[in-house]
């Protein structure tokens, strides 16, 4: 036992030992490099910063804020020694300048922050480079046994400006312009510049990892540990960067870091994140229930079983159930506490999700929730936190207890949010303007509120509203939030705002200066003691209202009307035009309320000469239209423009400014190559027009599409940008097409109801040219449903003359029908042999047959037929009228049945149809009359008949 003993001793001295010379060690790597720990500013060396512009930014030029009088010298101050420096150098003249917001730090010092976010940010161009990962920096960490924390001093202002960079930087204070020479707070680039230098710096050193301005070192024991910790601080003296040794850690088991602890033993989440959870005391009403349910069922995607984990409490809202807090609740609520801070609830902070923060206020809490939103859409929290309200922020309004759970939840969690743009969720919408990022900081707001926007000032985020039922997280944490405990180290914040410049005028104001003014108090005393002013006074401007005037508490008044002094004038008329209402408007407030000579002319100078409302004015009358020339012929000008989308589809239109017919093409993309091809279309049908009327839009004034144009000789005219009026007969064809699918939908597809529409619009009368479009362009309307409603006799004609071709035909080869049986010569198209012996099978048509030949059965036309014998007259014509008359072939003839005329009669029918269009010329078909014998020609009695050359054999 006592062998055991001492080695115990034993191994506790070598421990302490060693302790004692590790912590040798250190001092000693400490003292080596005391100008890393000097208490100045840094200058980095090797590496500087180059802000970037959006394309076309205009430089913006703000004046400077009055800066209150109690802390005017540590402003001052301030400046000198920034100057002092090197941060600062003054100028005389900037087309760029950004107002101060001097923040008090906790020492009682001034920090002069620059209020970027109104001038320089919105138009620079953000560096993307990435942050580093929590397991990227966990992994560079791996296997360390101890931890050192370094804390750069002033991080970004020990960075250099490039000399074309720094005017974007200048700023404007009561002492006149001063430029930025090195990196400021506020710049929205600074986090990716500063990570990208620093990582520049760290780089290849083991052991050692960098997120912004925290620096982590380690080593697998002390002695590698040091040399890390050696090779760190070598790195920074290189670069000359200074650090801030009272906010250092050396040596230290674990160390917080991102919301997570690192130890020997891993990664760990901090017990911090889910505090104002796991602690969070048991409701005490329905309503603090409510909430606490709310905050569950808000998450409740990721809790499972909760609707029977949460039974008991859900009886507790029953109206008939009295409130009662039994241990089957308690522990359903512990049960619901576990559930919610559990891993499959809770994510990892990864600077590659964006970030939200959804802060709430109760009349005695606030709470916040900051989360994730992952790529899949869900939102998963990070961390929670609550505190009570003291006794001094319950009497707050709710605005300003609102606005104080934000400023609660940005500075909790200041190390998840800085340098990262973020978004704020609230439900009260007021907090949405007065705290908006892009707007000045609020001079008429409470002094509070200023405070904390001028806080919320350093940080990059967007501010959005949330509905009351969407906001139940963070509801639930203010209305069950955790005591504040209360320390000896606790330190109050004091910051200065910027003071109103100006008071409303009052009447003791205009009283008091009344009485000094020369004017205003001479009528006083006219009308007071019936004296009459001296000469030296003018008092034209009140002689004509000499029966209405008074004098009231020492006020001068004209009716009921204040007559304003001369010193308080533009100080009125400011007040007045503060909503920047227009001149009729300020005019019929004043009139209420006061008057001096002039009051009129004064108010429309101001409001003419207001800069603000002349960026937003509305525009000047319009012009009267001018007509385009209208041309005289179709397809001379032709007005494109583009359409949609529309169903997803856009649709190119033009629109001949002659006839106003419409052509639409559906595009599925309307790139300059797709345009070409569908104007080239449309210019294969109708030809190319002589001029062609557009809208400015990208692919209508390529280079590639005026190449086009050119080469088919069409001049090209462009409206005016942002006025289409001057394309207005395409605009307005765009307005009757979309007005028409819209009714029409529901009643086929798209395709179906532009082509309906299409086919209306080009057929009906145009308002302008009091015709159709397609009458104009084609000289005859295009053919619908409605014309089955005419009844026609162009039809009947043409038939008839059909008729008597048949006939005509019939007599000119009457030799040239074939009965079954008969001997022939079929034309042969195989062999060597023109014609070949063949014998008629079958008549298949009026002029087709089936003949057989040795080596099979073939189809032939009467033109490949020949005779090898006469045939009689008789027969022929016989056969001649049979196939003339086949009711398959010729419904329209019948022959009568007599044997003996051999006459081929029109029915009924077609006689009183030829008695209608009897004066219908025939021009083509010889003229016959029903009563003559087909085989007499009564044109030519005396023709002698010849059977055809080709028939001569």
């Amino acid at each position: 036992m006592r062998r055991v003993w001492l080695k115990a001793i034993r191994l506790n001295w070598q421990e302490v030992r060693k302790l004692s010379h590790g912590s040798s060690q250190l001092q000693a790597i400490l003292g080596k490099y005391k100008e890393v720990f000097r208490e100045e500013l840094g200058s980095m060396n090797k590496i500087t910063v180059k802000l970037h512009l959006k394309p076309d930014s205009k430089p913006v030029f703000m004046k400077a804020r009055p800066v209150p009088y109690a802390i005017r010298p540590k402003v001052e101050s301030n400046l000198d020694a920034l100057v002092k420096n090197g941060v600062l150098e003054p100028v005389t003249t900037s087309e760029w300048a950004t107002p101060i917001v001097p923040v008090p730090k906790k020492d009682g010092g001034i920090r002069i922050c620059g209020d970027f976010k109104v001038s320089v940010n919105p138009v620079l161009t953000a560096e993307q480079y990435p942050l580093p990962l929590i397991d990227d920096l966990f992994a560079g960490l791996s296997g360390g046994q101890k931890f050192s924390k370094i804390d750069l001093n002033q991080a970004y202002l020990q960075m250099h400006v490039e000399e074309q960079s720094r005017e974007m930087l200048t700023i404007n204070t009561h002492k006149g312009l001063f430029r930025y020479c090195r990196l400021p707070f506020g710049i929205t680039s600074a986090p990716a510049l500063f990570q990208r230098a620093i990582d520049q710096i760290l780089s290849g050193l083991p052991g050692v990892q960098c997120y912004l301005d925290d620096i982590l070192c380690t080593g697998a024991d002390d002695e590698e540990h040091l040399r890390n910790l050696d090779a760190t601080l070598q790195r920074l003296k290189e670069y000359g960067l200074r650090v801030r040794k009272e906010k250092c850690d050396f040596f230290q088991s674990s160390v917080e870091y991102l919301g997570h602890v690192i130890n020997a033993n891993g990664l760990h989440t901090a017990p911090l994140k889910i505090t104002a959870i796991v602690d969070a005391p048991p409701p005490q009403n329905v309503s603090q229930l409510k909430s606490f349910l709310g905050l569950l069922n808000y998450y409740g995607r990721f809790i499972p079983n909760l609707a029977s984990l949460l039974k008991p409490l859900h009886n507790l809202l029953r109206k008939e159930e009295a409130w009662k807090w039994t241990a089957s609740c308690q522990e359903a609520f512990q049960k619901a506490k576990d559930s919610l801070t559990a891993s499959e609830v809770l994510t990892h902070f990864n600077p590659k999700f964006p970030i939200q923060l959804a802060c709430d206020a109760s009349p005695y809490g606030v709470g916040a929730v900051i989360s994730h939103i992952l790529p899949n859409g869900e939102e998963r929290p990070i961390a929670f936190a609550s505190r009570t309200l003291n006794m001094a922020e319950t009497n707050y309004a709710q605005l300003e207890r609102e606005a104080l759970s934000i400023v609660f939840g940005v500075r909790k969690f200041h190390q998840y949010l800085h340098g990262r743009r973020f978004t704020l969720l609230t439900d009260h919408r007021p907090l949405t303007t007065i705290l908006g990022p892009y707007t000045g900081i609020p001079s008429l707001a409470a002094s509070r509120l200023q405070r904390w926007a001028l806080i919320l000032s350093g940080h990059s985020y967007d501010i959005k509203y949330h509905k009351s039922e969407s906001h139940c997280n963070a509801d639930g944490l203010s209305r069950l939030p955790l005591p504040v405990k209360k320390t000896d180290s606790d330190t109050v914040e004091i910051l200065y705002f910027r003071e109103v410049e100006t008071a409303p005028v009052s009447a003791v104001q205009v009283k008091r200066v009344s009485r000094n003014d020369p004017v205003l108090s001479a009528v006083m005393d006219w009308i007071i003691k019936g004296r009459p002013a001296g000469e030296d006074v003018d008092l034209k401007a009140f002689l004509g209202k000499w029966a209405e005037l008074s004098v009231q508490a020492g006020c001068l008044l004209w009716g009921r009307r204040v007559i304003i002094p001369l010193s308080l004038q533009t100080k009125l008329l400011k007040q007045l035009h503060a909503g920047h209402s227009g001149i009729v408007r300020m005019k019929e407030i004043a009139r209420s309320y006061f008057w001096w000579p002039n009051m009129d002319k004064q108010i429309e100078e101001i409001a003419i000469k207001c800069s603000s409302c002349h960026k937003v004015r509305n525009n000047p009358p319009l012009a009267p239209l001018h007509p385009c020339e209208f041309p005289q012929e179709p397809w001379h000008r032709v007005h494109i423009d583009f359409a949609g989308p529309y169903e997803d589809k856009m649709f190119l239109v033009a629109v001949d400014a002659h006839s106003k017919l419409p052509e639409v093409t559906i595009m599925k993309s309307t790139t300059t190559e797709k345009t070409i091809e569908a104007l080239g279309e449309m210019f294969s049908r109708f030809g190319s027009p002589t001029q062609i009327v557009s809208d400015n839009g990208p692919q209508l004034v390529s280079q590639e599409m005026e190449a086009f144009l050119q080469a088919n000789g069409v001049q090209h005219i462009t409206s005016a940008p942002y006025h289409p009026a001057t394309n207005g007969l395409a605009e307005r064809f765009v307005q009757t097409m979309k007005h028409a699918l819209k009714t029409s939908q529901g009643q086929g597809t798209l395709h179906q109801r532009l082509h309906k529409f299409l086919l209306n619009f080009r057929n009906s009368p145009h308002a302008t040219t009091r015709t159709s479009p397609a009458n104009a362009m084609f000289k005859r309307d295009l053919r619908t449903t409605f014309d089955l409603l005419k009844p026609s006799t162009v039809k009947d004609t043409v038939q008839k003359q059909q008729e008597k071709q048949i006939m005509y035909r019939g007599q000119q080869f009457k030799d040239r029908v074939f009965s079954p049986g008969e001997s022939v010569l079929a034309r042969n198209y195989r062999g060597e042999h023109k014609w070949v012996p063949a014998t008629v099978i079958a008549q298949t048509g009026p002029v087709s047959y089936t003949v057989q030949v040795a080596d099979g059965v073939w189809r032939r036309h009467v033109d490949q037929l020949l005779q090898t014998a006469p045939v009689s007259a008789e027969r022929s014509f016989e056969d001649l009228k049979n196939a003339l008359t086949d009711s398959s072939v010729y419904p329209h003839m019948q022959v009568e049945n007599s044997t003996t005329s051999g006459k081929v009669v029109p029915t009924v029918n077609e006689t009183a149809r030829e008695t209608e269009t009897s004066s219908v010329p025939e021009t083509r078909a010889p003229q016959e009359s029903t009563q003559t014998d087909v085989t007499t020609d009564r044109r030519y009695p005396n023709r002698e008949r010849r059977p055809p050359v080709r028939l001569s054999y």
